[in-house]
């Protein structure tokens, strides 16, 4: 870690500081994510400084940009405690969240400009639903030895994108799965995703997954939006239908409901603000 000069503080700053649980209609639940309201941009030292103390899965930095018409624009970049990341769901919900309940509460809809292009985000009912883009997955045979290493059962089929996935038999194989994290950050791809279909569970979910990125500093993410912007690509084309409900199956548990758009995914879900608060600069 640099000095405080290297890492470009700003003197007598206060950032407003909130933690959102992400995708859960009950708090301690879901994926907490740290959202800063920036008065001014900061060195991505700093913001990745600040991302560490949080200690979080991510930390979301919103720089105000005006708005287009009657929908707030801002500036979002997600760090995760080790780096900065190209897409995060559940970060953005969070923020899209403090926007639509601290700052914006007459606003049906917000905008980010991001390093994955303009993402939107509206309300839904109770629900807030995020406009994000496809990526279908392609098929990856050659990292079914060293997968089913990593994971120690072996998987059904396997694809990759932005991350790995490793389709399971069945939803109770990834729930009991427990992957060696030194392996699956051998892998190479930021993080691996195991999923199966819900039907066995009786409970309402289309399908479910879990989520490994130590390579990223998580060993395994709670509730993973931009996970499913690779899910629903799959699990849309083999279920035959466009409307589906994901739960991921993690300690804290989290559930989505997504749209297969073609081009774009739209995400859903709810959130609960936890804590709110002020972060110094020094």
């Amino acid at each position: 870690m640099g000095s405080w000069p290297e890492l470009g503080w700003v003197e007598k700053v206060w950032i407003p500081l909130f933690q959102v649980d992400a995708f859960t209609a009950v708090p301690f639940a879901g994926n907490p994510a740290a959202v800063c309201l920036l008065p001014q941009e900061l060195p991505q030292a700093l913001m990745q400084a600040i991302a560490a103390e949080n200690n979080l899965s991510e930390t979301a930095f919103l720089l105000p940009q005006g708005s287009q018409g009657e929908v707030p624009h801002y500036g979002l970049r997600w760090f995760t405690p080790t780096t900065e990341v190209d897409l995060c769901g559940h970060a953005t919900l969070a923020g899209a969240h403090v926007l639509f309940t601290e700052v914006h509460p007459e606003a049906e809809r917000v905008a980010f400009s991001t390093r994955s292009g303009l993402l939107q985000v509206r309300r839904q009912g109770d629900r807030l639903a995020m406009d994000f883009p496809a990526r279908s997955p392609e098929p990856w045979p050659e990292a079914k030895e060293q997968v089913a290493a990593a994971l120690g059962i072996p998987p059904v089929e396997l694809y990759r994108g932005d991350m790995g996935v490793a389709v399971l038999a069945s939803a109770e194989q990834v729930q009991q799965v427990q992957p060696d994290l030194v392996q699956v950050q051998a892998l190479p791809v930021p993080g691996l995703i195991v999923t199966a279909s819900g039907a066995a569970l009786g409970n309402g979910p289309d399908f479910v997954c879990r989520v490994f990125a130590p390579r990223l500093g998580i060993p395994e993410d709670p509730v993973t939006g931009s996970a499913q912007c690779l899910l629903m690509p799959y699990w849309a084309k083999r279920l035959g239908r466009l409307d589906l409900k994901a739960h991921q199956l993690s300690a804290r548990g989290g559930e989505l409901w997504c749209r297969d758009r073609g081009s774009r995914v739209e995400i859903a879900g709810q959130a609960v603000l936890v804590i709110r608060g002020e972060l110094r600069l020094p």
